[in-house]
């Protein structure tokens, strides 16, 4: 009897330990939760590790998980910099891309990013016809002609087509998705949620910051 009291105290003081074990946090895994970017992309941020989003107006995964990704920048590390690249798979959408290239010309993303998903997925406003996009952001303070100026600049479809050339050239499949560094690729549609790309994003600056820290070159 007393053995078996034993047995059952020493098991039960097992528990909490085995408990703690069981809510670490598992290290992502290579090709399931990330993947390498073959060959690695050239990034231009300095000494910041880069965090490219790959993203689409249109994509309402995108505009789920924009919210996650505007609380994560909040907190992200000192020595990361947070960079966006709209996607056009069709050629239908290339409006899209400019739509981003003109407000980040007029230094207008972190005003009306959010406004245009909402207004794509929530007033189910297209936003492809260019009356349209200047009508939309007229409504919210930019001057009209200023706009379609800015929209139909050369530098604007300067930075649409190579837009195109970048994702690409991370071979990308879908959105949304987020590039670490130019040598790594996560997404939630590859770790199963939003909230858990998060982690695998984090992980993947401490690699960059690794490498770039041992000057390993890849």
């Amino acid at each position: 009897m007393q053995s078996t009291r034993r047995r059952f105290v020493l098991a039960a003081a097992l528990v909490p330990a085995a408990s703690v074990v069981h809510a670490q946090p598992k290290e992502p895994v290579a090709l399931r939760d990330y993947r390498e970017v073959k060959p690695p992309q050239p990034v231009d941020t300095g000494n910041k590790i880069e965090v490219l989003e790959f993203f689409q107006y249109s994509c309402p995964h995108c505009a789920t998980f924009n919210p996650d990704l505007d609380a994560w920048r909040k907190k992200m590390p000192a020595d990361a910099e947070y960079r966006r690249l709209p996607v056009a798979f069709v050629a239908a959408t290339a409006n899209h891309t400019k739509i981003y290239y003109s407000l980040l010309q007029l230094n207008k993303v972190e005003e009306l990013h959010n406004k245009v998903f909402a207004a794509y997925h929530g007033q189910k406003k297209k936003m492809i016809d260019p009356n349209e996009i200047a009508d939309f952001m007229a409504a919210n303070g930019i001057d009209r002609k200023l706009w379609l100026d800015t929209f139909n600049s050369f530098s604007v479809a300067t930075q649409t087509s190579r837009a195109t050339q970048v994702w690409e050239a991370y071979k990308l499949e879908g959105t949304p998705a987020v590039a670490i560094d130019g040598k790594w690729m996560t997404a939630p549609s590859m770790v199963g949620s939003r909230a858990g790309t998060l982690p695998v994003m984090d992980y993947l600056i401490g690699l960059a910051r690794k490498e770039r820290g041992s000057g390993v070159k890849k």
